[in-house]
């Protein structure tokens, strides 16, 4: 299983054909947040399942700020980190990981990317495509194989 990971896109509706060109082989789309009207530009280009979350930009009461969910046999907890003070670390998305026993954190909130392996889990964060605050526009994948993730950060052009 292929999975595509973006986040922070700010109604910057003129990449998403950027984003998509590197999510051509994907079987999950998972935005999240800031902002979630994109999902719907998203779903223009991409017709498979789209998982979101809202970021400290959105202010609907349909998407929910985080979601548990297991994919592909290992569980997920999917935010947009806000919540949980990722721009001073991880340790806050940590001990939440720790509580509900996920292997996969997906976040974004800094816009900069970020894969990190701590104490078996994945924690990572796409950036921004198109707002980076270290210069690199970019998404992420994840490859998930049986046993087996890969988390790769794609650069954006």
């Amino acid at each position: 299983m292929l999975i595509g990971v973006v986040s922070d896109t700010h109604r910057h509706t003129w990449i998403l054909d950027r984003v998509m060109d590197k999510f051509t082989e994907i079987d999950l789309l998972i935005h999240l947040g800031d902002n979630i009207q994109d999902v719907k530009d998203f779903s223009k280009f991409y017709k498979g399942d789209i998982i979101n979350v809202k970021g400290n930009c959105d202010y609907s009461n349909a998407v929910p700020s985080e979601i548990i969910t297991e994919i592909g046999g290992y569980k997920f907890f999917i935010t947009h980190g806000h919540n949980y003070d990722v721009k001073n670390g991880l340790s806050r998305l940590k001990y939440k990981a720790m509580e509900l026993e996920a292997r996969v954190v997906l976040f974004g909130h800094t816009h900069i990317s970020q894969i990190v392996y701590e104490e078996g889990i994945w924690f990572i964060n796409p950036g921004s495509p198109v707002l980076a605050r270290d210069g690199f526009n970019s998404v992420a994948l994840i490859q998930m194989d049986g046993d087996k993730i890969n988390a790769s950060i794609k650069a954006i052009r």
